[in-house]
């Protein structure tokens, strides 16, 4: 379980990382019209890559981790799921060609939707699944953090012009998709590809639910910047982008624990030991309270200084957008604690379909509404207010069959201890720093003066359980 914690945090740190030192260059080179153009193209790949998958990542990694000490088992699993996949990832291909060969929008671009093809294709080549199933987060972690890092010499070195989007989207791809072809060749002992026998239609029902259910958030969480780009322009879509993607900058790190304990509950929940699930729910609760409360009021205060600094002046006008986005890593955190450690552990695929379709609904409702007088504004209050009305219905359905016990004073005593930024931020303005002693200043004083009150104020010892669980964990200081 420690390299699991460890890997994790390797993972997670490159995460947030990755987009620190990729998106601030890359934002000033091409500036928002190039980054919107690529951001839609990719988001527009993906959605199809998305459908092609049928839900596999999530129903994948639920049926591995059922059979992780079977290895005939869990490779009859793999093999037809695969499978599959690779049905639909053909069918989804040849729907994609014919959309933007039949759809005039499209032509202009014709060269660059085509390369973008292979994200659909080569979809099927997507396989974490079977290695989270496993709990073998350390080829997820090595294998991310060495993309990542060739990704991000690519982006240096080639592209350092406006012109020079499409290589932007061409490593964007080369990135992803070399992450996931390389998984497939580290498969040997894990399972034993089988080509007679295999059950296909067994899978199909509960995948639907699930694709249904992942079809339905996408619409929510990606299909913005789809709709966005449809509804508006370029610039607008790049606008859009630079503020999420400060935003959610911080949602991997809030979501790490569940991340790292889904497998184990899904067990807890076959065995029916509610108790240890209990204890695992209110282990992840507390962290993410801890660390997402004062990572959003942090982003919304310091929202014009991190585009400045991250994305450069022109996407200063973005402010108002990243402001409102600013409550997704506590609302996100909230809907994948309820999601992961509860609702998917479960097998509550008909429950969790029903809570997303209530926020397609609601997203496409604002997005149409919206978009034309607010344009990114406009994306991004239907994009919070999707974000709650699911999170909403996770907790609806969740105490419709569970008792389980959250701690929410902890809200409020970390909504308390974060109020204090706003006169120690606006104080540091006052001062008329530099842009980045500015920001460092800000972070420094609200972090430690969030520490503080939550040690002294309210007599939260969290921080010292997580050093503690840290030093048993990984035997730091440990006597030989």
């Amino acid at each position: 379980m420690a390299k699991n914690y460890f890997y994790n945090l390797l993972l997670t740190l490159a995460n947030l990382l990755f987009p620190i030192l990729s998106f601030p260059y890359v934002s000033r080179v091409l500036g928002p019209e190039g980054i919107g153009k690529v951001q839609f193209i990719f988001s527009f790949s993906q959605y199809f890559a998305l459908v092609a998958s049928i839900g596999i990542p999530v129903y994948g990694m639920q049926q591995v981790a059922k059979h992780r000490h079977d290895l005939e088992a869990r490779s009859k699993v793999f093999s037809e799921l695969i499978a599959i996949y690779l049905l639909s990832t053909v069918c989804l291909f040849l729907l994609y060609l014919s959309v933007i060969f039949a759809f005039p929008y499209f032509h202009a671009d014709m060269n660059i939707y085509l390369a973008a093809s292979l994200m659909v294709l080569l979809g099927f080549s997507y396989i974490d699944w079977l290695f989270t199933g496993m709990e073998e987060f350390k080829s997820i972690a090595i294998r991310a953090v060495l993309f990542k890092i060739i990704g991000l010499g690519l982006l240096y070195s080639f592209v350092g012009e406006r012109s020079d989007f499409r290589i932007y989207l061409y490593i964007m791809m080369f990135s992803f998709l070399g992450n996931n072809i390389l998984s497939f060749f580290l498969i040997r002992g894990k399972v034993r590809p089988i080509f007679s026998g295999l059950q296909l239609k067994q899978h199909l029902m509960p995948l639907f639910f699930i694709l249904g259910t992942s079809l339905a958030s996408s619409m929510y969480t990606d299909m913005d910047t789809v709709l966005l780009g449809f509804l508006s322009n370029d610039k607008t879509v790049g606008l859009y982008t630079a503020a999420v993607k400060l935003s959610k900058i911080t949602i991997p790190f809030v979501t790490s624990m569940t991340v790292i304990l889904m497998p184990k509950v899904s067990n807890d929940f076959a065995e029916r030991n509610l108790a240890e699930v209990q204890k695992n729910i209110d282990q992840t609760f507390r962290f993410l309270i801890f660390f997402a409360v004062p990572m959003a009021f942090g982003l919304a205060l310091l929202a014009p200084e991190f585009l400045a600094l991250f994305s450069g002046n022109e996407f200063l006008p973005a402010s108002n957008s990243m402001r409102l986005l600013s409550l997704l890593p506590l609302i996100v955190g909230f809907g994948h604690f309820f999601l992961y450690m509860v609702l998917v552990p479960a097998g509550r695929n008909k429950e969790m379909f029903f809570c997303v379709v209530g926020g397609v609904i609601v997203s496409l409702v604002l997005n149409v509404l919206l978009i034309p007088h607010f344009q990114e504004v406009g994306s991004s209050i239907a994009n919070v207010c999707a974000e709650i009305v699911v999170t909403l219905l996770y907790v609806y359905f969740i105490k419709q069959y569970f008792s389980f016990t959250y701690e929410w004073s902890l809200l409020v005593k970390a909504i308390l201890s974060s109020l204090i930024f706003i006169p120690l931020i606006w104080l540091t303005r006052g001062m008329a720093l530099s842009l980045t002693c500015t920001l460092l200043i800000s972070i420094s004083g609200c972090s430690v003066t969030y520490l503080g009150f939550q040690w002294v104020v309210f007599r939260n010892n969290f921080l010292s359980d997580i050093l503690e669980f840290m030093r048993l964990k990984f035997n730091i200081g440990a006597k030989p």
